[in-house]
């Protein structure tokens, strides 16, 4: 898709389909006439009626679409509905919507589309001084002050709708007949999306632009990679994703392999990843900022490609969509992607450990005990608490490679599920600060986080009788929290963490607003936001 601002007007563009957002209960005639003087009101009118007629109420994500007569050159017009409320979510969600409707990502014949941005802010005009004593040098920061906000807050609904855009076009067809024949008859014309009556400045525009197409395009990587069949997207296979996307976007990356790792003395990671017949791989990419870097951050993913659960093997349905447990993993490349984009001034490791948690001859028994990178020793009750256990070494390495920040992200409990269902993520950690612009973070992005408790007192589900510490103790009670307190043993209170547990809103099971059916890759917007906020 290329973005471009457009200068022109609703009645005069000349599109295959000209986008018009509507909130609820608004007239189409007042807003068309409000937003272009010259267009036909008698066309504005009859499509008062015609919206009437089709029971459209503005709600958000409601579609109509509807001829132009010829009266204008748009063929046709679609009515999206943006709801009552005004914000970059609610655009993100409705944009996502009509990119669904016309089918943009695969299969869709339109060579230009034009949309009027909902809000449409204009210039703002320099504030009255409330006081004679004003001098004009307060007014003149006072303006400028305002002018900023202004051109924020256009930036930021022509980012929403970008995102918006690209998000709803996500569609894994791969493996289905009919996707091979949309794939081969597609269009190789790129889509035009023109933006019309938008003041912002041409950079504000832009950047925007660039910003949000880097994390959208991003976000639908990390979906195409959870999509993928278990036995296609292995290890070996992330391993190799990673090393593409690291070279496309100036990286490095390293990928280690069993020899390395039992040097390092990644017990805990290696234990899970020894029942499988794949190969386990530690990925480690990094992006330098140079002597602009303000500071590091690790980003940590969990790569379970496929979790059977080990000898405590899960029942069938459980196991039905569980190759989407390397979330975290396709999360963390993902936003290297970004990284290697955008360029923050941040140092940025991305580290993801894969394997398969798998039961066999040679797999994990409960009852073992295995040792962690830091030495602290490990009672294993339950295997198919493992991704715990991989994590375990990845946040030790991380720790050990003096980064400032640590961000992990996994799909770690089944309890996150039952505590904040597929709508929120929870975040946990030691440090309240982290933790809360990780927050503000995700209210920019248009993902939902909640904090979740670490109370000392979970420590004592954690006991072992005859190791340091049981990998799942709590049996039902505060499993989330106390799946962070594990971790929390791996990480050195020098270093400031937080935890995204994204069991719950990293699969959904129905297409609704920006999100997709399947692997939604959530969590990639929340850090990508959090990242290039530290310019």
């Amino acid at each position: 898709m290329k973005f471009v601002q457009e200068k022109s007007t609703l009645s005069s563009v000349k599109t295959d389909i000209l986008v018009m957002p509507l909130r609820k209960n608004e007239k189409a005639s007042q807003i068309l006439k409000e937003t272009d003087k010259k267009f036909p009101q008698a066309l504005a009118l009859e499509f008062d009626k015609y919206l009437q007629l089709e029971g459209f109420k503005g709600s958000l994500g409601e579609i109509v679409m509807a001829p132009s007569f010829g009266q204008i050159p748009a063929s046709r017009i679609l009515f999206i509905g943006l709801g009552d409320k005004e914000d970059t979510t609610s655009t993100r969600r409705a944009f996502a919507s009509v990119s669904r409707r016309l089918k943009l990502g695969n299969g869709h014949n339109l060579a230009n589309l034009a949309i009027s941005l909902p809000g449409n802010p204009t210039a703002p005009n320099a504030p009255k001084a409330s006081s004679k004593t004003k001098t004009k040098a307060s007014k003149a920061i006072a303006s400028h002050a305002e002018q900023i906000r202004h051109e924020d807050q256009a930036g930021a609904m022509v980012a929403a709708m970008v995102e918006g855009l690209i998000l709803g076009s996500f569609d894994f067809d791969k493996y289905k007949t009919v996707g091979k024949k949309a794939q081969a008859q597609k269009s190789k014309t790129e889509l035009k999306l023109s933006i019309l009556g938008q003041d912002a400045p041409a950079k504000t525009f832009s950047d925007a632009c660039q910003k949000a197409s880097a994390i959208g395009e991003a976000t639908n990587f990390a979906r195409q990679l959870i999509a993928e069949p278990p036995v296609f997207m292995t290890p070996s296979r992330l391993s190799t994703e990673a090393k593409r996307i690291a070279k496309e976007n100036g990286l490095t990356c390293r990928v280690m392999d069993v020899p390395e790792l039992e040097k390092m003395g990644m017990g805990s990671f290696l234990g899970v990843a020894r029942g499988a017949d794949e190969p386990p791989k530690f990925i480690v990419m990094k992006y330098s900022a140079g002597s602009n870097a303000k500071k590091t951050v690790a980003l940590v993913g969990k790569g379970i490609t496929f979790d059977s659960g080990g000898l405590s093997l899960k029942p069938s349905l459980s196991m039905e969509h569980m190759k989407y447990d390397m979330s975290g993993a396709a999360a963390v490349i993902a936003c290297m992607q970004v990284i290697g984009e955008l360029k923050p001034d941040v140092n940025v490791l991305g580290i993801v450990a894969a394997c398969e948690n798998m039961p066999s001859g040679k797999a994990l028994h409960p009852g073992d005990v295995i040792t962690a990178m830091n030495g602290k020793t490990i009672e294993v009750n339950n295997t198919d608490a493992e991704g715990r256990l991989i994590l375990a070494d990845a946040l030790c390495f991380a720790v050990n490679s003096k980064v400032d920040e640590i961000i992990d992200v996994a799909t770690l409990t089944g309890a996150i599920v039952q505590a904040l269902g597929r709508v929120a993520g929870g975040v946990m950690g030691n440090n309240q600060n982290l933790m809360d612009k990780l927050l503000k973070a995700s209210e920019s992005a248009g993902e939902k986080l909640w904090q979740l408790p670490m109370y000392d007192d979970y420590k004592d589900f954690l006991k072992s009788d005859i190791a340091d510490l049981k990998n799942a103790g709590s049996r039902g009670e505060a499993g989330s929290s106390c799946a962070a307190m594990f971790l929390k043993e791996f990480v050195s209170d020098s270093v400031a963490w937080a935890h995204l547990d994204i069991a719950g809103a990293g699969w959904s099971d129905k297409p609704k607003g920006e999100v997709n059916k399947g692997g939604t890759a959530f969590g990639v917007r929340t850090i990508c936001h959090y990242l290039t906020s530290l310019n």
